[in-house]
């Protein structure tokens, strides 16, 4: 039940876009421009500047590239089976690949296995972050549908994207131990804190614009199975392969088992990359991670 109730505030901060769109009509694109430019940045900043970098990183690091890898392969044979289109396939990606493990996946494992857990679940989180607006972004506007992109045309569009020298700045302050004022630093915190519920606001605009027939079942059923049953299974084998430590190798299962990350639903909207795909497929996952999310744990003995 405790599990449970973790999810919820999640659904009261969807909800309050989906009511405020609903009842009066926000343009969209406008608030998801100034996350994804002017917020995001600082919170990639202060993850990264605030937690240090150690030897968990190196295993945490190759656990995520080899799952993102195998995660995006599979993705890519299942679209050219299915003949999808570009932007089809790089929304598949978005969704299927890219997990919830930040603002969602680090309260579950605070639950489950506390303060010890929680330093494992942040390295997993700025690692994640690093890849998603990277890797991530490169699919969003390479999946663009307002013009035809070629690689190197989704190459600038990642290195325009300010987030990408925040979390640069961000690295190079710790490895310099460089200290930022205080007086900065309340400003960096301030505009942090409020990035994660702007952009679940925003995904819950997105679901409230959603029209019907725009999404077929088969789309949604594929980016179900790899999200919530394939990624877990792949991170059980690689954690297998890699030996690691048992504690750490359960958090890295269940946060691979997270619902498809809500940042996935800006990149989408930002770059016109099927966003009623991605943001259903973000709302699905996280309905269903209500019972998936106290199955895995249970699955691999977190919760007695």
């Amino acid at each position: 039940m405790e599990v449970i109730l973790i999810v919820v505030p999640a659904f009261i901060i969807f909800a309050i876009g989906f009511i405020g769109q609903k009842q009066i009509g926000f343009d969209r694109k406008s608030i998801s421009t100034a996350a994804l430019y002017l917020m995001y940045p600082f919170l990639a900043f202060r993850t990264f500047y605030t937690n240090e970098v150690t030897i968990d990183y190196l295993y945490i690091v190759i656990f995520c590239i080899a799952l993102m890898l195998l995660l995006i392969l599979l993705v890519v044979v299942i679209a050219k089976l299915q003949a999808q289109s570009r932007s089809k396939s790089s929304a598949l990606v978005l969704a299927s690949v890219f997990m919830n493990s930040g603002n969602y996946g680090v309260p579950i494992i605070l639950f489950a296995y506390g303060e010890a857990g929680v330093d494992y679940a942040i390295i997993m989180m700025v690692i994640q972050s690093l890849l998603m607006n990277t890797v991530g972004l490169y699919f969003a506007a390479r999946g663009s549908s307002t013009a035809n992109h070629s690689f190197k045309d989704s190459l600038v569009k990642i290195a325009r994207m300010p987030i990408n020298y925040a979390v640069i700045l961000g690295l190079m302050t710790q490895a310099f131990s460089v200290s930022v004022p205080e007086f900065i630093m309340q400003a960096v915190h301030f505009v942090a804190d409020a990035t994660i519920p702007t952009i679940m606001i925003v995904l819950g605009m997105q679901l409230a614009s959603l029209t019907k027939g725009t999404v077929k079942w088969a789309d949604l059923s594929t980016i179900f199975s790899i999200r919530m049953i394939v990624s877990p299974v792949l991170a059980l084998v690689l954690t297998m392969i890699m030996g690691l430590d048992p504690m750490l190798a359960s958090i890295l299962i269940i946060l691979a088992a997270m619902p498809t990350a809500a940042n996935t639903t800006m990149y989408s909207l930002q770059f016109n990359t099927e966003p009623q795909l991605v943001s259903y497929s973000t709302l699905v996952t996280t309905v269903a991670s209500l019972i998936t999310v106290p199955l895995m744990l249970w699955l691999v003995g977190a919760v007695s």
